[in-house]
């Protein structure tokens, strides 16, 4: 079954050229382009895709606020495209929903490689935006006070011991199967466990998941 992307840009060539780029692989098919958020919106609402292409500056109504409502209204995988790194837009389309974050100038393969990602259930953000976001979030941890006892951190109390090691492991960037093998479990288990973290948690990614883990100071950068 191929995935179904609809590609928003308000640059014809660029939507073209995206949308071309998709349509060449026998497992994507481009079911529709939109020129602004709302047609965007419409767009998904009107063909149910798998996942939605969105550039963040647009006429009439952004990409932020068109990830908000796709993610808020469906199971719409939203990939953020975009000119700019600033970290303002980073943080606003992780927390509006989005499952990914890529600057324009991605590689052609990258890009195919980022649609096939996020349409698994996985989350992808470009290298650069990925150092920013980790090195604000520990910024913003350090200025926080630590807690006095061994609780879990803020925010974490509903998850059970095993699940919180396994968002400890997925926010160090482990994948499923590396997971596994660190708990000495199947990666059915750890699927039910990264589960049990999104839904506990009120999350939708494992993107929000890794922000959450960071916030909370349950991991920081090179701890064991």
């Amino acid at each position: 079954m191929s995935i179904r992307v609809v590609v928003a840009d308000d640059q014809e060539l660029v939507r073209a050229g995206f949308g071309m780029i998709l349509d060449a692989q026998d497992d994507i098919e481009v079911v529709a382009e939109a020129a602004d958020g709302q047609e965007a919106v419409s767009a998904v609402r009107r063909h149910g895709p798998d996942v939605l292409l969105l550039d963040i500056r647009m006429p009439v109504m952004d990409g932020l606020e068109a990830a908000r409502l796709v993610c808020a209204e469906s199971a719409c995988k939203v990939v953020m495209l975009t000119t700019f790194d600033l970290d303002e837009y980073v943080y606003e389309a992780l927390y509006a929903g989005a499952s990914g974050f890529l600057l324009k100038d991605v590689r052609r393969d990258d890009l195919v490689h980022a649609v096939r990602v996020v349409a698994a259930g996985e989350s992808l953000l470009a290298p650069t935006v990925t150092r920013r976001l980790v090195a604000d979030l520990v910024k913003r941890r350090r200025e926080q006070p630590a807690a006095a006892d061994g609780s879990p951190p803020p925010g974490l109390d509903a998850l059970t011991a095993r699940e919180v090691e396994t968002l400890r492991l997925l926010a160090r960037g482990l994948s499923n199967a590396e997971i596994a093998r660190t708990l000495f479990v199947s990666e059915h288990t750890v699927k039910t466990h990264v589960s049990n973290v999104l839904s506990k948690l009120g999350l939708r990614d494992r993107v929000q998941a890794v922000i959450r883990a960071y916030e909370s100071g349950l991991v920081t950068p090179g701890a064991p």
